[in-house]
C-alpha cells in the first residue's frame, strides 16, 4: 500500500499497521491482505466480488477488521460481504470505507453487507466513511446492511460520515426475532454541495425485541440530508427512532419518521427535531474568548460526539 492508502486506512479503521485478528483489507478493487484465525474464517467469493465472513459458536472477545480504501480515480465497485456470526459469540467487526480523489473522475464504492446474527450472539459494529481531495470529481459511497437477528440476539451499529463524501445512499434493513435487540448510532455531517440520504428500515417480529435508532447530523453550506425510518411493529415490541439535526447556512434537512404497528402490544416512538445553533450557546463561548467560527466548530463537535 501506498503512503495515501495508509493514511485513508488510518482515518476509516484507526490502524498503523496490520490489526491482531482476522482481517481483509481491500485496496483499489484487489486484496491488500487477508488473515483467517481458528474462530474466525474469511473466505472470498467465488461467484462476485467480496468474502463470507464466518465466526464459530460461542467466540468471544474477537474482532474483524474489513476496511475500504480507493486512491484509484476512476475506479467504481460494488462488493458482497455476508457475516455468518454463531450461537453465543461476543465479536467486534470495525469496516468502513476511505476515497481519495484527484484524477478528474468520481469514485465510488458500494458495499452490500449481510449480518446473520445467531442466538444469544452480541456483536458490535463500527463503520466509518471518510473522503478526500481537492479536485471537483465526486466521492461516493453507498453502503447497504441486512441485519438479522435470531432469538436473544443483539447488536450495536455506529455509523460515521463526517468529511469529504459528495453523495450517499445509507440503506439499513434489520428482522428482528423473540428478546433480540438493536441500536444504530449515526453520525453524519453535510458540507458544500454534498448529499446524503439514510434510510432505515425495521420489522420487529417476536416478542420483547428492541429497536433503537438515534441519528446525530449536522448540515452546512449548501448540502441537503434525508433521513427516512420505518418501523414495524409485528409482536409485543419495543421501538425508538430519533432524528435530531443542526442546519446551517443554506443547507435543507427532510425528516420523514413512520411508525406501523401490527399489535395492540407494539410500543413505537419517534422523534425528529431540525434547528439552528441556539443564540445563547454561542454567546457563552464567545464570552471565553473564542470567535463565531470557533464556538460553532465548538458546538458542532460536542453534537456529533
Amino acid at each position: 500500500m501506498d503512503e495515501i492508502q495508509k493514511s485513508l486506512l488510518k482515518e476509516v479503521a484507526e490502524l498503523d499497521a496490520l490489526p491482531v485478528g482476522a482481517y481483509n483489507i481491500r485496496a483499489n478493487g484487489q486484496s491488500a491482505g487477508r488473515n483467517s484465525t481458528a474462530n474466525i474464517d474469511i473466505v472470498p467469493k467465488e461467484d462476485k466480488p467480496g468474502i463470507d465472513i464466518i465466526i464459530k459458536p460461542g467466540t468471544k472477545n474477537e474482532s474483524v477488521h474489513i476496511p475500504v480504501v480507493l486512491s484509484q480515480a476512476g475506479l467504481k465497485e460494488l462488493v458482497y460481504n455476508d457475516f455468518i456470526i454463531g450461537e453465543d459469540c461476543d465479536v467486534t467487526i470495525i469496516a468502513g470505507c476511505g476515497i481519495h480523489s484527484c484524477g478528474g473522475q468520481d469514485s465510488e464504492h458500494s458495499g452490500i453487507h449481510s449480518f446473520h446474527v445467531g442466538k444469544n450472539a452480541k456483536v458490535r459494529y463500527v463503520e466509518k466513511h471518510y473522503g478526500e481531495g481537492e479536485g471537483r470529481e465526486k466521492r461516493v459511497m453507498n453502503p447497504e446492511t441486512i441485519v438479522f437477528l435470531d432469538e436473544g440476539a443483539s447488536m450495536e451499529m455506529e455509523m460515521t460520515q463526517i468529511s469529504g463524501i459528495d453523495d450517499t445512499l445509507r440503506k439499513t434493513t434489520a428482522t428482528l426475532l423473540e428478546e433480540s435487540s438493536l441500536v444504530i448510532k449515526e453520525k453524519v455531517m453535510t458540507t458544500g454541495k454534498q448529499n446524503a440520504v439514510s434510510d432505515f428500515k425495521a420489522d420487529l417480529n417476536g416478542d420483547n425485541c428492541s429497536c433503537n435508532l438515534i441519528s446525530r447530523t449536522v448540515a452546512k453550506d449548501e448540502s441537503t440530508q434525508h433521513f427516512k425510518s420505518v418501523l414495524n411493529g409485528n409482536a409485543k415490541c419495543a421501538g425508538h427512532s430519533e432524528c435530531d439535526s443542526i442546519i446551517m447556512d443554506n443547507a435543507k434537512v427532510l425528516a420523514s419518521p413512520q411508525l406501523l404497528a401490527s399489535n395492540v402490544d407494539a410500543a413505537l416512538i419517534h422523534e425528529a427535531a431540525i434547528g439552528k445553533i441556539a443564540g445563547e450557546q454561542l454567546i457563552k463561548l464567545m464570552t471565553l474568548g473564542l470567535s463565531e467560527s470557533e464556538a460553532e466548530e465548538q458546538i458542532v463537535n460536542g453534537f456529533l460526539k
